[in-house]
């Protein structure tokens, strides 16, 4: 199997031993799960604001799928994890903007007991390039 790291400073630097994401056999891009960390100061923006972290989640998997070759319509899968489920609908209408009908990919969302850093999102995705 071939298996090329992805990085891009757009999005924020690992901090642990994990990578931005992985490309796969060319074809499969696994991203790693993105909090609400600004790049571009290292640091949790909006830490009670569930839109403004959720806008920063997507602003870094974009980048990465950018960095990658890939689009939002590449996006197969993806993984919502939410500090507090109340926060769903929220989410979702930023979620929302960045896929339509024919493009939107599998997804699952749950409420988990702690996030990173004490942010209110995370999410990861699976892109097909």
């Amino acid at each position: 199997m071939d298996r090329k790291v992805i990085f891009t400073e757009s999005a924020p630097s690992p901090v642990g031993p994990y990578n931005q994401a992985i490309l796969a056999s060319g074809q499969m891009l696994f991203v790693a799960g993105q909090i609400a960390i600004d790049p571009r100061v290292s640091d949790v923006v909006h830490k009670e604001d569930i839109t403004k972290q959720t806008e920063q989640v997507m602003a870094n998997i974009e980048a990465i799928l950018t960095a990658a070759g890939a689009r939002w319509s590449n996006v197969v899968k993806t993984s919502v994890f939410l500090a507090n489920m109340n926060d769903f609908a929220a989410m979702n209408a930023v979620y929302s903007k960045y896929f339509d009908e024919a493009t939107a990919p599998a997804r699952a969302c749950v409420e988990v007991s702690r996030l990173p850093k004490d942010v209110l999102v995370e999410i990861e995705c699976i892109a097909m390039i």
